[in-house]
């Protein structure tokens, strides 16, 4: 279990509520709020990660025209999913990716 699984340890009912909550339409459709709470960001921050692929290096452009499918506010989600370590950044902020890139 990773630190922050056990920081946020979150049942499965608990999962299945916050998705529900804040995916009104759908797991593929849009977020209808970003949670204020660091637990509930986690659960949706799961979710959101789906979307890209392991090991696929993308361009600052291209992360954020995927996160304004899931919200308007695309830089506080992409700085959520970096901060607590759903993806990673080149340190020139040019690239990112999730999961090990050669």
């Amino acid at each position: 279990m990773s630190e922050m699984e056990e920081r946020f340890q979150v049942t499965e009912i608990e999962r299945e509520k916050v998705l529900k909550n804040y995916f009104g339409k759908g797991l593929d459709g849009p977020l209808a709020t970003f949670p204020s709470k660091d637990k509930r960001k986690y659960i949706i921050a799961q979710e959101i990660i789906k979307r890209f692929e392991v090991g696929k290096v993308y361009l600052e452009k291209e992360i954020n025209e995927i996160l304004k499918e899931i919200h308007p506010d695309f830089a506080t989600i992409r700085r959520f999913l970096i901060d607590y370590s759903f993806m990673n950044r080149s340190d020139d902020g040019k690239e990112y990716w999730i999961g090990k890139c050669s």
